[in-house]
Parts: C-alpha cells; sequence; structure tokens
C-alpha cells in the first residue's frame, strides 16, 4: 500500500506514474476524502484544546463558583460528545480512504522501462548455449506422454483440467529438484522455512493478493475461511507481520511449498502440460533490506535464481518488465527465462521482485537500526528459486534425445540415486 501523505503531496507524480502502468486514482474522491480527514484532525485538536482548558478551570475554580463549574462540565460534556462523533466520522473516512489505496499498485522504480506490455520489457543478459538438436524438438508433455510420466488424463478423472500425475522417475525429479534448491540456497545463507499452505485474509492482504485478486484464488469457507496459498511469498513474508525487526538486515529465507492459483492464464494458452496447472511446486525466495540496500538484494536474490539454472546447465536470460507488465505489489521486477527447445522460445521460469515499502506498510513490518531508534517501515523482496515444474520441463526439452530418453543434468544426478538419464517407464495397469 502506498503512504497516504507522500500520495497526498505528490498527487500529479503519482498519477503520472501510476499512468504508465495502465492504473488511475481517482482524483476527486481521494481528494474530498483527504480534505475531509484533515478537517477532522483539526477540529478535534481545537475541541481536546477547549477540554483541556476547561478541565484546569474546573481544577481552579472548584471550591470558588459551583455553578460556573456545572456551566463548564455540562459544556465538556458537549464536547467530548462530538470528538467522539468526529473520531467515528475520522476513522470510517480513513477507511474510505484504506480502501481507494488497497486497490492501487505500486509506483514503479525509476529504472523500470516504460511500457504498455511484454514487447516493452527490457532483456538484461543471457547466459548458456542453446542445444543443437538433429531432429524437431518435442514440447515437455509430448516427452513425458511417451515416456510414460506425465498422466493428465487420470489427473483430469480425479480433479479436472489443469493437473497432474508424475510418475515414475519424473516425480522422483520433481521431489530432488526441491531438495537440490533448498540445500543450494541454504548454502548462501537462507533460512529454510516449512510454511503453512493456508492462511488467513490479513496475510494475503499484506503480500497484496487481496482484496483486488480474491477472485483468482481458491479458499475454505467452513468450518472457518482460509486461502489456499498461490505462492510461499505469502507465508513467509508474514512471517514477520506486525512485528519491529531487531537486529542486522537483510534476513533471508527460503521455502518449499505447494502454489494453488484459480487463474491459470488467458483462455486457450498453454492448455497442455505443465506450464499452467491450478497446483504446482515452487521454492521461494524472500528477504527483508534496508532500504537504502534492498535493490542490491534484488540483485543478488535473482543471481541466486539464476544459479540453480547455472548448475543445471539450462540456458537463460534475465529480463526487467516494463511498468505495464510488473506485478501488482512490485516496484520492480526482473524475469527469468529458460529456453524451450520444443517452444522454441524463453519461458518465464522465475519473478524476482523488489517491493519496497509496500508490502510492509500492509503488513505492518518495521526494522530498528539501533536500539532507542524510531522503527521504519522495512522492505520486502522475494523470487522463485525456482518453480519446480518449469523446471522439470526445461530439463525435458533442453535434454530429449533422438530415442525418445533424456539425459538428466549432472547436478542432479546424486539427488536422483545416480541415475543419468530417463527411460521409458512400464505403462500404467
Amino acid at each position: 500500500m502506498l503512504d497516504l501523505k507522500y500520495v497526498s503531496q505528490n498527487l500529479d507524480q503519482v498519477v503520472a506514474r501510476l499512468a504508465t502502468r495502465g492504473a488511475g486514482l481517482e482524483l476527486a474522491p481521494f481528494q474530498k476524502l483527504f480534505k475531509e480527514r484533515g478537517e477532522l484532525y483539526r477540529a478535534m485538536e481545537t475541541l481536546s484544546h477547549r477540554r483541556n482548558v476547561a478541565n484546569e478551570q474546573i481544577k481552579k475554580q472548584a471550591k470558588e463558583d459551583p455553578k460556573a463549574i456545572d456551566a463548564l462540565r455540562g459544556e465538556m460534556r458537549a464536547v467530548s460528545q462530538e470528538i467522539k462523533d468526529k473520531e467515528g466520522r475520522l476513522k470510517d473516512v480513513e477507511t474510505l480512504l484504506d480502501r481507494i489505496l488497497y486497490d492501487i499498485p505500486n509506483l514503479p522504480h525509476e529504472s523500470v522501462p516504460v511500457g504498455a506490455s511484454a514487447e516493452q520489457n527490457r532483456v538484461e543478459r543471457e547466459w548458456g548455449e542453446k542445444p543443437k538438436l538433429s531432429f524437431p524438438p518435442k514440447q515437455h508433455f509430448e516427452i513425458g506422454e511417451r515416456l510414460g510420466m506425465l498422466d493428465f488424463d487420470r489427473a483430469a478423472k480425479v480433479s479436472g483440467s489443469r493437473f497432474v500425475f508424475y510418475r515414475g522417475a519424473l516425480a522422483r525429479l520433481e521431489r530432488a529438484l526441491v531438495t537440490f534448491m533448498i540445500d543450494l540456497h541454504a548454502t548462501k545463507g537462507y533460512l529454510e522455512l516449512l510454511p503453512p499452505y493456508l492462511v488467513n485474509r490479513a496475510a494475503m492482504t499484506g503480500t497484496g493478493q487481496l482484496p483486488k485478486f480474491e477472485q483468482d484464488a481458491f479458499k475454505t469457507t467452513a468450518p472457518a475461511e482460509y486461502f489456499m496459498i498461490p505462492t510461499a511469498e505469502v507465508p513467509v513474508t508474514n512471517y514477520h507481520q506486525d512485528e519491529i525487526i531487531e537486529g542486522p538486515l537483510p534476513l533471508r529465507y527460503c521455502a518449499f511449498s505447494p502454489c494453488f492459483r484459480a487463474e491459470a492464464g488467458a483462455a486457450g494458452k498453454d492448455t497442455r502440460g505443465l506450464i499452467r496447472q491450478h497446483q504446482f511446486h515452487k521454492v521461494e525466495l524472500v528477504k527483508f533490506a534496508s532500504p537504502e540496500s534492498s535493490f542490491a538484494e534484488l540483485e543478488s536474490l535473482t543471481d541466486d535464481a539464476c544459479d540453480v539454472l547455472r548448475k543445471l546447465r539450462l540456458p537463460h536470460r534475465v529480463v526487467t518488465l516494463c511498468t505495464g507488465d510488473m506485478g501488482f505489489s512490485a516496484t520492480k521486477t526482473y524475469d527469468i527465462e529458460v529456453w524451450l527447445p520444443g517452444q522454441s522460445t524463453y519461458r518465464e521460469i522465475s519473478s524476482c521482485s523488489n517491493f519496497g515499502d509496500f508490502q510492509a506498510r500492509r503488513a505492518k513490518i518495521r526494522f530498528r537500526r539501533q536500539k532507542g531508534d524510531k522503527p521504519q517501515l522495512v522492505h520486502t523482496l522475494n523470487g522463485s528459486g525456482l518453480a519446480v515444474g518449469r523446471t522439470v520441463v526445461a530439463i525435458l526439452e533442453n535434454g530429449q534425445q533422438e530415442d525418445g530418453t533424456v539425459v538428466l543434468p549432472e547436478a542432479i544426478c546424486p539427488y536422483m540415486g545416480g541415475l543419468e538419464r530417463l527411460v521409458p517407464a512400464r505403462p500404467p495397469r
């Protein structure tokens, strides 16, 4: 959430920067409410001063003029009631202002390219050599089904579309990748958390999923309302909800979790395969940083995610998202895109973002530089390190062989019990 004071004092600039994101701020309602808020605060200060002066008069004249005291007390009861009425209205006004701010995305950082769509994203760097295949490459779902290791049909019977059963060695590969990623991030100072997979409304609001994107979430209604997490970012960022962090920053966390998303992309897009599923696995990286270091921490977080791909020898590139393509809460985002020979294109496998104090203001997460210092809002960051299913996709497509087998990256083989190649599994009974 944006800072109310900053928005009010820099209204033209805020409106202009939001416009680069294709977003807007309804000026008339905001200005009217903000003006009323200021008037209420000033009126309450005046009334409080009146009450304080009268209280002093009552103390001085208590024995001298009882009738005058009774009149003052009657006046003070009226003043106290007026203060109470204005406090009630102030609460309503601030609730309405919050509703406006909760629906406004974060302001893009000045280094973010201005653009309306992905076509205006900026490629920063590329890594790795694309495989030179001597045969027409297949897409991952063709490879997985040919191996007998991806079963979409039976998953559709059990759950519906956009679900899958992994079988045999491919199921083990997914599990192995989770352990490999967590182990790698732990060596870089990330503390592993195993978070809850159901969270409350406050947690979803704190990271920006609510109220704007409630229709995209899976949730329970009985015996209580819970939201199934769309990413481990939600519980891990809220790990420090309503706290003051003491001690040095940054704090670094990594977490594995399943992720649940009702919205699975544009109609008719990626309807086959693992790219857009309602349920998938991800390893998430989350940081809490000081304001002056958060953009440097974004660079290192992005590199930590890229390191997974480097270790797996998967060609990829890093792209800065333009203003119109960024997520709601981000002030700057790098997408990491992995090369997929079957599609002959790069596809997103990680999104690494700096949110500034946008989430921290919602979730009330602050830090203190030194003992006795006034608390400040922390900056939050997160990124996929990586999306596990999409990593499987990349391994299948980049490691595919003409005979239908798949050569595994050397780095993952120890986690597969020494298995170096995926070969067709026995058909299901």
